[in-house]
């Protein structure tokens, strides 16, 4: 239990530094300072700085799939779908703000080196929303000529945009409610009013 603590305490304090500095500004040193354990005792976790760049991405959006599969299993509207995880991704990163700016930051800037890691927990996330899509399109709901593949980088993008509000300090005048409806009714609607033609 011990060693299962220290290793969360170890990943909590990285998600800081690495909010706070960027993975390639911090060291070892700043993130055994976080944690409140001494430099050497990192290197019993993790390899180096890299491993535990990827176990923050592992840990804590695996542990966002298990909380979004959870929600889903009582959910077989593929729009309702969407709203629960939009939500439910846009209330963790206003609460998580260090969380949130590791995913907007760290995984642009670093994308070249988790590329390379094969189990890539942020791609299976994403494909959640890829997942509903599909859905949707065999319930006749969403547009057969929409691929799915872009629909699901479009979705995230915009939620990914959003929940910069509340990192970066924008604004607060946003609810994660009013955010979820907002970017639910721009993707499922569209933007045209009804009588508008795209051309």
């Amino acid at each position: 239990m011990k060693a299962a603590n220290k290793h969360s305490k170890i990943i909590h304090a990285a998600t800081k530094v690495f909010a706070k500095k960027g993975f390639f500004n911090a060291r070892i040193s700043d993130i055994a300072k976080e944690a409140k354990v001494a430099d050497g005792t990192i290197y019993l976790y993790f390899n180096n700085k890299f491993d535990i760049l990827i176990s923050v991405f592992e840990e804590e959006i695996g542990a966002l799939i298990e909380q979004v599969k959870k929600l889903l299993d009582s959910e077989d509207d593929p729009r309702e779908m969407l709203a629960v995880f939009a939500k439910n991704h846009l209330s963790v990163m206003k609460k998580n703000k260090h969380l949130a700016e590791v995913i907007q930051i760290e995984l642009r800037q670093s994308a070249k080196l988790i590329k390379d890691y094969r189990n890539n927990k942020f791609s299976e996330y994403v494909d959640i929303i890829s997942t509903i899509i599909k859905l949707g399109q065999e319930q006749s709901i969403y547009r057969a000529s929409i691929r799915p593949g872009i629909a699901k980088r479009a979705f995230f993008g915009a939620l990914d945009e959003i929940s910069r509000v509340w990192t970066v300090g924008i604004s607060t005048e946003y609810s994660v409610e009013e955010a979820t409806q907002q970017v639910l009714e721009i993707f499922l609607c569209g933007i045209l009013e009804p009588d508008a033609s795209l051309h």
